[in-house]
């Protein structure tokens, strides 16, 4: 019972960080463009290069 008093202070305390953490990636701009990176591999430049 006596850890069950540290182990349930200590997860509401996890909880409120991953709140955060996922608040600041939402507010910072994390999310806002899915697409592009996953197409940029598809995108690159096939010619050569002159030397």
């Amino acid at each position: 019972m006596e850890t069950l008093f540290l182990l349930v202070p200590m997860s509401l305390i996890l909880v409120v960080f991953v709140v955060a953490a996922l608040w600041w990636a939402v507010h910072a701009g994390q999310y806002d463009d899915l697409d592009r990176p996953g197409e940029a591999i598809l995108l690159d430049n096939d010619k050569p290069q002159d030397r």
